[in-house]
């Protein structure tokens, strides 16, 4: 079942990432939506702003997963480097786009300098993914599609990216169950439901300091009757006043 699943790479650019200064927020948003298309986020890289070392994660992977999302490095200004790092990745030159150039120059009218055109600049042989709400292009090299990294936009580009992958297979379904009992003791419990239900993943969060519930199993899958199958296996080998909740 593996094999037929879609899988997908967030590359994720940035010194103030990485130094703390800014709070990453993109990262499960993208997912929750790859979810959705039935594609399997499987990785999740962060590094600073080097072209060199964003060229060598591009290169990897996006041989190793179908898609691949940059966030971050593709304004104007001097430590923006992801677009000249993914051209390099791909071995072709950056150029400027006339389209994006001209929708800059109309934008910024008497305005317009030097470094606002600097936003023209593509991977050669890049595509220019727009749609009819979001007609700002997104840039998309192969399998490598390049979002900015200020939340607001990133989400905003979302639509495009849904729109042109459209279709990857089933959607992930997932669902909860809530109770009070400790990770320690819920184990062997868990270990017979994943070992009866390989296709399903089943995850264990502990919960500290909430009167409600102590640890949260969840069940995913993309064939929702083997995941509630699997969620109500689980549900069976619990004992009399457990579960508090299921969902």
């Amino acid at each position: 079942m593996r094999d037929t699943i879609s899988t997908a790479a967030v590359l994720v650019v940035g010194n103030e990432i990485l130094s703390g200064k800014v709070d990453e927020a993109n990262v499960a948003v993208l997912a929750r939506e790859l979810r959705r298309l039935g594609i399997l986020l499987e990785r999740v890289v962060v590094v600073m702003d080097e072209v060199d070392t964003i060229a060598r994660e591009v290169r990897q992977l996006s041989a190793t997963h179908d898609w691949l999302f940059t966030s971050g490095g593709v304004g104007p200004t001097h430590d923006d480097v992801t677009i000249e790092a993914v051209a390099k990745a791909f071995d072709v030159p950056v150029v400027s786009s006339p389209e994006m150039e001209a929708m800059l120059r109309a934008h910024y009218g008497e305005r317009c300098t030097e470094g606002h055109l600097r936003m023209a600049l593509v991977p050669q042989g890049a595509a220019l993914e727009v749609s009819a709400e979001v007609t700002w292009p997104t840039i998309r090299l192969g399998n490598t599609w390049l979002l900015p990294g200020i939340p607001e936009v990133f989400r905003m580009k979302l639509p495009v990216v849904v729109a042109r992958i459209r279709g990857a297979g089933p959607s992930f379904v997932s669902h909860a169950v809530y109770t009070k009992m400790d990770e320690g003791v819920l184990k062997p419990l868990l270990d017979r439901v994943v070992a009866e239900f390989a296709d399903v993943s089943v995850g264990s969060y502990p919960k500290w300091l909430d009167p409600s519930y102590k640890t949260k199993l969840t069940f995913d899958g993309r064939d929702e009757a083997r995941v509630l199958s699997a969620r109500d296996a689980f549900v069976a080998l619990l004992p009399a006043g457990e579960p508090q909740k299921v969902d």
